[in-house]
Parts: structure tokens; sequence; C-alpha cells
């Protein structure tokens, strides 16, 4: 599979946001994510870090 898990990253620890996120689009300083199981939504931020390895994308204030 070729999902990964949302994380957000809150005084220095990363909290998960939402799992299994297989669309991410960003859209005017949002970020628009849909998982697996048709779960949205948005995010006013940015993409820190993702790693393809680990199925892990953390984003950011």
């Amino acid at each position: 599979m070729c999902e990964s898990n949302v994380y957000i990253e809150k005084d220095g620890k990363e909290e998960l946001y939402l799992e299994n996120v297989d669309i991410m689009k960003p859209e005017g300083g949002k970020i628009y994510m849909k998982n697996l199981f048709g779960e949205q939504k948005i995010f006013e931020g940015a993409i820190k870090e993702i790693s393809l390895i680990k199925h892990k994308i953390v984003l950011t204030k």
C-alpha cells in the first residue's frame, strides 16, 4: 500500500492527524487530505517533512 499517516508538529512533538492518507493537495495556503476511508481534512500550514519509506508526513503551522 502507498498511503501515509499525517502528523502535526506541536511543541516539538508529533501528533497523529489523519491515518491512511492517499490524496494531498495544496489549496491556497491550506492542505486538503483524504484517506482510504473517505475521511477528509483541511490543514492550514505547510509540509515540514515527507518520509516515503516510513509512510509518514509531518505538517507544521
